[in-house]
């Protein structure tokens, strides 16, 4: 089955459109990874997904059900971590969670919960005491009632040290290990690369890539860094390295190069440094992190529609033919 299905949605704003002509599958039981620059329309697509706003057009299908229609029996089907999740003070971690049970009509232990994600320790204090990592950690255990088909994490990461973040990727991998679908957002993107089976990466509210981060990587030109401990490697032999066909790039530190690549121009490097008599003591590769592709995707569309729109205004400044410039 599909968990989420959107078909041509466009969402707009009075004169802003958040998101355009979007065409989006999430399968069930994948864990997805939704990334975009902000004012992307990440927060805008959730917000369809839950029904909190309806879009200007299209459809949106959630775990086999139109949000428009029944969208109660979505949200009781689904676990939702929002982006800047607000605690009631007065109410203790505990009250948190047994409410979030009696919603959902749920039988979960909320002490368990509470202990899954950290907060054992503090379930009996008011929630206004706890700092962002702690709510944070409370949201979490709050959509994981009643072991829901979806989860919804919304910059999941938010506040939360190294070791809390840890505990979030080994949630939502036991989560996809019992079958829930979970559509994960974030700005951490060392988390959406450990956890993720695919990525969707957004930008002015259009989908420019989506695959898994290795078919992304592909699809860039699958470039790979070469460090190479060369002793002795002067101008000559650089150069030599640069004129290679899959370089794209040589800086050198000492005795110690950086080549930019193609993953089947590694060989040809190393030859090449070796046979300008250059001593090669050691070599790793480093392929293209998740943020590389990131800002490959971004960076790239933002600047084409630059180019565009200079394109654009330079031919409307330009003089019809037979019209003088005054």
């Amino acid at each position: 089955m599909t968990a989420i299905e959107l078909r041509g949605v466009t969402k707009e704003f009075a004169e802003v459109t958040a998101v355009r002509d979007l065409d989006l599958t999430v399968e069930d039981g994948e864990v997805y990874g939704f990334l975009g620059p902000n004012g992307a329309g990440k927060s805008t697509t959730i917000d369809m997904l839950l029904d909190l706003v309806r879009p200007t057009a299209g459809t949106v299908r959630v775990l086999g059900a139109d949000v428009a229609t029944e969208g109660v029996e979505i949200r009781r089907r689904t676990g939702v971590l929002p982006d800047g999740f607000s605690v009631y003070d007065r109410l203790s971690g505990r009250n948190h969670v047994e409410f979030a049970v009696e919603s959902k009509e749920a039988d979960d232990d909320p002490d368990a919960l509470l202990d899954r994600v950290g907060l054992a320790d503090a379930a009996d204090r008011s929630a206004g005491e706890y700092s962002k990592g702690m709510r944070q950690r409370l949201a979490l255990a709050m959509a994981l009632v009643g072991d829901p088909d979806l989860l919804i994490l919304d910059e999941p990461s938010s506040g939360l040290d190294p070791a809390g973040a840890k505990e979030m990727r080994e949630i939502v991998r036991t989560e996809a290990e019992r079958g829930a679908t979970v559509f994960f957002s974030s700005h951490i993107l060392e988390q959406v690369d450990a956890v993720c089976d695919r990525v969707g990466i957004l930008r002015d509210g259009e989908l420019v890539a989506e695959d898994s981060v290795e078919g992304l990587r592909e699809a860039v030109g699958g470039e790979e860094t070469l460090e190479v401990a060369a002793a002795g490697a002067d101008d000559d032999a650089v150069a030599a390295v640069r004129a290679l066909d899959g370089v794209s790039g040589v800086t050198r530190d000492g005795d110690e190069l950086v080549v930019d690549c193609a993953s089947d121009a590694k060989t040809d490097v190393i030859a090449t440094l070796e046979d300008a008599g250059v001593a090669v003591a050691d070599f790793h590769t480093r392929e293209a992190s998740l943020e590389d592709l990131f800002l490959a995707y971004t960076e790239a569309d933002a600047a084409e529609g630059d180019a565009d729109a200079v394109a654009s205004t330079s031919s409307e400044d330009e003089p019809a033919e037979g019209e003088v410039d005054r």
